[in-house]
């Protein structure tokens, strides 16, 4: 069956576009298509790839948690309280209604960092499944992850090494979280050789602290440089990166382009965990997000916890994250808001890899999302909802324009 989509607009492309979707791809996207096949007219809304989720935590959303502090390391330590206690069951339920609400804000590939200093790896196995379960409608990536760290926790440098042979798809670490810089570089060294021996991908919570002296940025840069593997390699939170001052940052930049790394960043979580030490000023906690855009860097926007020990709001939309997401990077350039959906799209696409089936072009998937909204600058200034969800050629949900019912006449 072929489908004609009929007066889109693009992100990044002038005037109006079809697009002929036959067999689960796109046949030809032009100006003007004629072709033998059902018609859906768009009526000059803006069509854009996917809303890609690079960085969340499925087995602890939903999970609750008070967190006093509203710390990063209270956070863990509430988790490590009460994961040991989460079943198969619970982990299940509770990832399950994270994909669906991500889903229905136009979500189709999340990277999940996944804890596996737990007994029995529960929550990697049920993840792993629901990995396959959910293929056909939604791209997921699994992490493992050592939230407790590769040698604060006995033995979590055997479990992460048994996460990869049973299928994870990344390698993390969290070198800020061991016991001491030593055994934190040493965990970059391991994730960086595990990476090489399962040819895995990397993403590792880098630097997520306020301290101005934390280098591990530095070093993991350095390892996969000389492997050769940085356009594998992510970098997530960096958080201290946007404290060290200004002439290390400097330096720092040209390697991290040299390198070819990734970097996520999390406004909502990282502006309200980090700075909590600070009086006034007081920092707002994210990586240097303007600067590394502008020095041709990768970078990419996440939500990373929905309701759980560290963060307790969160709903799984991307524009959400978005619009936090340009305010705190400042990010408000004409030029710099009709950019930033890339933020939420194709650079998440290009830090999960998945670029050779991503992406509005001919022999590409046919996976797209219609936007409430004719352009990006007005889709992001409304915060336009998601019309249309489709993954593959195959429609995953519409959404209607609810009808406003009004007393007074003026608001009619």
């Amino acid at each position: 069956m072929r489908t004609l989509y009929q007066d889109a607009h693009l992100m990044g492309r002038e005037g109006s576009f079809d697009l002929l979707v036959s067999d689960g791809r796109f046949e030809a996207v032009a100006p003007h298509i004629e072709a033998e096949a059902e018609c859906v007219d768009l009526g000059g809304q803006l069509v854009i790839p996917p809303y890609v989720e690079p960085h969340i935590h499925l087995d602890a959303v939903y999970a609750g948690g008070r967190n006093g502090t509203g710390t990063l390391f209270e956070g863990i330590r509430r988790w490590s309280e009460v994961k040991a206690s989460y079943t198969e069951e619970s982990i299940r339920a509770r990832a399950l209604a994270a994909i669906r609400a991500e889903m229905l804000a136009g979500v189709q590939y999340i990277r999940t960092h996944v804890d596996v200093t737990a007994p029995g790896l529960v929550a990697l196995k049920t993840l792993l499944a629901l990995r396959e379960e959910l293929k056909d409608l939604v791209t997921i990536q699994v992490v493992a992850f050592p939230q407790d760290g590769f040698y604060a926790y006995p033995g979590g440098e055997a479990l992460v090494e048994e996460a990869l042979q049973l299928g994870a798809d990344c390698v993390g670490a969290i070198p800020h979280n061991e016991l001491a810089r030593e055994f934190g570089e040493k965990s970059l060294h391991r994730a960086v050789e595990l990476a090489v021996k399962y040819d895995r991908r990397i993403d590792v919570h880098c630097d997520e602290t306020d301290d101005d002296q934390s280098r591990h940025l530095e070093l993991l840069t350095a390892l996969v440089t000389m492997e050769g593997i940085g356009a594998r390699t992510t970098a997530s939170h960096t958080c201290s990166f946007g404290s060290v001052n200004n002439a290390y940052a400097f330096r720092m930049m040209a390697n991290l382009r040299r390198a070819g790394l990734h970097f996520v960043s999390c406004p909502t979580e990282n502006i309200t965990l980090e700075g909590r030490q600070d009086s006034y000023p007081k920092r707002r906690g994210l990586t240097r997000v303007k600067e590394l855009l502008a020095a041709g860097v990768n970078v990419c926007f996440a939500q990373d916890s929905i309701e759980d020990p560290w963060y307790p709001l969160g709903d799984g939309d991307p524009m959400h994250i978005l619009d936090a997401g340009i305010h705190i990077a400042q990010l408000m350039s004409p030029e710099e808001i009709d950019g930033a959906l890339a933020l939420v799209t194709t650079n998440g696409a290009r830090a999960l890899g998945v670029e050779a089936e991503y992406g509005i072009e001919a022999g590409k998937d046919a996976s797209f999302l219609v936007l409430d909204a004719p352009t990006p600058f007005e889709a992001i200034r409304r915060r336009a909802a998601v019309r249309l969800s489709v993954r593959r050629g195959r429609v995953l949900f519409r959404r209607g324009r609810a009808p406003v019912t009004a007393e007074v006449p003026f608001l009619v």
